[in-house]
Parts: structure tokens; sequence; C-alpha cells
């Protein structure tokens, strides 16, 4: 019979929580940071092109995709909670199949439903008659890659989950610098305009997925050993993982809306309201890369001490990253302050743009520093897959208090709907926080 630690030995065995911590996250981050990079190179290859409407073109697509896949985003944090507690080798494995045959059916969904999808979202995007034509083009072609995406959003989810995250980061680059090089072989090359651009990123995409495989192949033995009926039988019920993800779906639709509605009331207020916002917001979702690399390190950690039944570890990895999340939300927000005026004459070269960004700065400094609670209680609570409780959150969230401060504050005009979306992100780690408490007195006082 195992002997129980005793608690100075539980301190001694806390002490790798930090480095631990560090390790896990810096890939996280890098893999972020690689993203805007990609946004970047396609911005700079097609703006140099003589007619702006590919540009146009592939900007419409790109938002419509982003939107649709980021719905998805539960594939990879329910599997990513999954595999955290999962203990066993064949449960890992089994775990890994199902949520691959989940994100298949999806997708396979998605491409029979491709040409609906697109004729929607165009027409809620109300793109002129002459973009109509190159955004569906686009989109025709990207959506041939959604099973590769969505696929790659579980592998990196149960990566994450077992704590291998430098994997993730390799995918990540190895997806975005292949989509560089063919977007420079295709656009620039070949002159395929905005649908080489598209065909550039399904191969990209297509590389990352088997980079992904590749790194999983003993896993795939694994499943392939087990027979396909034993492996869905095994571990965790799929109708569980289905429940998981169905509550962390609507989570995240209620998170899409928010950011929607953000858009749309700002385009209510102006044109150049909603170009300057536009800008904003695209400085506070990158200042959230270093909170989101401390989040996703907290999920695999939260998850081996959840699985562990060890409160003292569990508690000790919830406190080290929230002082480390709120050291990158400090860094972030000092370094948005010091360097604003350099960053707005960087985003936009119209004077009445650049006056309103500056004008309403003060709220891309303060969202981060008021967002750490619940970016770091998504991570824990996506690590004990709590879902059920971060959709309630959410929607609470979203529906009792954004909407309704929004309502209040519309005489305000757009600084109003600002501090609307600051409250929002306030009572998401507020509803967060409530529920926490009970997470811990679910585990022993001691690990068993």
């Amino acid at each position: 019979m195992a002997t129980r630690p005793s608690s100075d030995s539980n301190i001694t065995d806390n002490r790798d929580i930090p480095s631990r911590l560090w390790s896990l996250a810096w890939p996280m981050i890098l893999g972020n940071l690689s993203v805007p990079l990609l946004g970047l190179v396609d911005t700079a290859v097609l703006g140099h092109l003589d007619d702006s409407r590919y540009l146009s073109a592939v900007a419409i697509g790109t938002s419509l995709l982003a939107f649709l896949y980021w719905g998805f985003g539960f594939l990879r944090m329910g599997t990513t909670g999954a595999a955290a507690q999962a203990s066993q080798r064949e449960e890992r494995s089994a775990l890994l199949f199902k949520a691959m045959v989940l994100a298949l059916i999806i997708a396979t969904g998605l491409l029979a439903l491709g040409p609906l999808l697109i004729s929607m979202g165009l027409a809620a995007m109300d793109a002129p008659g002459d973009l109509h034509g190159l955004a569906s083009s686009y989109l025709s072609i990207r959506l041939f890659s959604a099973p590769a995406v969505l696929v790659t959003y579980c592998m990196v989810g149960w990566l994450v989950g077992r704590q291998q995250t430098r994997w993730p980061l390799i995918i990540a680059l190895v997806t975005n610098l292949s989509n560089i090089f063919l977007d420079l072989l295709f656009v620039v090359g070949f002159g395929w305009q905005s649908d080489g651009a598209a065909l550039a990123s399904v191969i990209a995409e297509y590389s990352g997925l088997g980079l992904g495989l590749y790194v999983l192949r003993h896993n795939l033995a694994d499943i392939a050993r087990m027979g396909l009926p034993a492996a869905w039988r095994s571990g965790l019920p799929m109708g569980r993982l289905i429940a998981s993800n169905r509550h962390l779906f609507i989570r995240t639709a209620a998170l899409l809306f928010s950011f929607a509605f953000f858009t749309a009331q700002g385009t209510a207020l102006g044109q150049n309201i909603v170009a300057a916002n536009a800008i904003l917001i695209q400085l506070v979702l990158a200042a959230a890369y270093g909170m989101d690399g401390f989040a996703h390190a907290t999920e695999g950690l939260v998850g081996e001490a959840w699985a562990e039944g060890n409160r003292a570890r569990f508690l000790a990895i919830c406190k080290y990253c929230f002082i480390w999340c709120g050291v990158s939300a400090l860094v972030a927000s000092t370094l948005l302050w010091l360097g604003r005026d350099l960053i707005v004459q960087t985003m936009t070269d119209l004077p009445a743009i650049r006056e309103l960004a500056q004008h309403y700065f003060g709220w891309v400094v303060l969202i981060p520093l008021i967002s750490v609670t619940c970016y770091v209680l998504d991570g824990i609570f996506i690590g004990v897959m709590a879902s059920r409780a971060m959709q309630w959150c959410m929607l609470f969230s979203v529906v009792v208090v954004y909407l309704p401060c929004w309502w209040l504050t519309q005489p305000w005009g757009n600084q109003g709907l600002w501090l609307a979306f600051a409250v929002f992100h306030i009572a998401r780690g507020l509803s967060l926080a409530v529920i926490f408490p009970k997470l811990p007195r679910q585990l022993p006082a001691t690990p068993p």
C-alpha cells in the first residue's frame, strides 16, 4: 500500500510548477503569435496586386472562415480536458480516435452545406457584387480544408492535455510557413490572385494535419491494434464527450455573438467608429496571446492534478497561473500604453481614424488587466471538464450583464459600447469565480 505524502513533500513536489508552467506556456504563446504573421503576409502579398478587389475578397472570406472555425474551437477544448485526465495509454488513444471521428463528422456536414453556408455568409456580410464572385470562389476552395482544420484542433487539444505543447507550436509554424511560401508561389509566381491564396491555405492546413498524424502515429497504431470497435468502447464514453463539447459549443457561440454584436453596434455609430474599433479589437486580441498561453498550459496541469485527486497541487497550479497570467497582462498593457502613438500610426494612415483610435485607446490598455480572471478560470474549468458551468457563466455574462449594460449606456455612444464590453469581461471572470471554490472541495485534502 502506498504511503501518503507528508505536507512537506507536497510543498516540495509543487516547487516544479512555475518551471513546468513556463515550459508549457511559451510554445503556445509563440504558436499564437505566428497566426497574425500569416495574416500580415497575406495582406502584403495581395495588397501589392494591381486590383484591390482580391485583397478585399480574401478579407471577407477569412473573416467568415475565422467566425466559422472559431465556433468549432470546442473540439480542442473538450479534447484537452479529457486527455489531461486519461490515465491509461489505451484510454488516451481511444479518446483521440473518438475526437477525430467527431471532427470528421462535423467537417463532412460543413462540406455538404458549403454552398448554402457561403451564400448565407456573404449575404450577412453584404458583399458588393464585384466582390461576391471572388469571395465565393475563395471560400469554396478554403472549405475543402475543413477536415484538416477540425482534426488538427483535436490533435492540438490532445497534445496540450498531455502537456506536449512544443508539438502544437511546430505544427503551427509548419502550417503558417508553408502558407507563406505557397502564397508567394501561387499569387506572385503563378498569378492566381485570391484563388491562389485560398489554395495555398488548403495545402498548408493539410501539411499541418500530416505532421500531426505523424507525431501521433504511435497512438494511431494503438487504435489499429485495439480494433475500431474496441477503441470506440474504451475510455471516455462518446456520449459524455459529445455532451461536454455541446456545452462548449454553446459557450463559444455566445462568445462569438458578443464580438459580432460589438462590431454591429460600432457600425451603427458610423464608418470611422467601426474602423477605429476594428483596430483596437485586434490589439485587445493580440494582448490576449500571452494570457492564452498560460491558460492553455494550465489546462493540462490542472487536469493532471484533478485526475490524481491532489487538492494541494491543484490549488498551487491555479495560484501560479493567476500570478503569471497577471504579470503577462500587466506587461502587455504597459507596452500598449507606451507604444500607443506608434501602434496607431502603423495601423492606419487616415487622420480621422487615428484620432478616434487614440481617443478610445484607454480601453485597450484596461481590458487585458480586467480579463485575467476569466482567462485563467477558463483554462482551469477546461482542465477539469466543467463545461456546463462555462456555458451558463458565458450565457449569464452575455444576456444578463453585457446586453443590459449596452442598452443603458447607449447615450454615451462608443464609450458606452466599450464600457459594456469591458463589464462583460469582468462578468465572465466573476461568474466563474463564484463557482471556482466548489472545485477544490471535490478533491481530498491530501492526495490518495
